[in-house]
């Protein structure tokens, strides 16, 4: 048997601007954006270089009870861990670039790490994994 996480949905306020946000400030590539219907988009970003790996589905919220998790989905969590080969590049890119830094890099027993948010508040970690 093989399986694999394909997608993880994201919330998202509007379709357009997180689909900025994700390839303007995190340098993502916008992998597919397909219209579904009037309201509904198919839409997945990858980081870069990983375009066969799990993507991100930018998911709009659709009524009150949804717009209620955009930003918010693990209850202030850290929620997404995005791995790289070179933290201090990308370190550096998210702050030229006005993404806010929640915890400065430390050195913990397992990588290089620093959280930062998306632009609805959604916890990440960015990662250099020790070898």
């Amino acid at each position: 048997m093989q399986q694999h996480i394909a997608h993880i949905a994201l919330v998202v306020d509007d379709y357009d601007e997180a689909i900025q946000f994700y390839t303007e400030k995190l340098n993502f590539k916008l992998i597919e954006d397909t219209e579904l219907s009037e309201t509904k988009r198919w839409v997945l970003v990858s980081p870069p270089g990983r375009e066969q790996s799990c993507c991100l589905l930018l998911a709009k919220a659709a009524n009150d009870q949804q717009r209620t998790r955009v930003g918010n989905q693990t209850g202030g969590r850290v929620f997404l861990f995005l791995n790289t080969d070179d933290f201090w590049r990308d370190f550096n890119n998210l702050k030229s670039k006005g993404v806010t830094i929640v915890r400065e890099p430390s050195e913990e027993p397992y990588g290089t790490v620093a959280v930062f948010s998306d632009l609805y508040g959604n916890l990440w970690d960015l990662i250099q994994p020790k070898k």
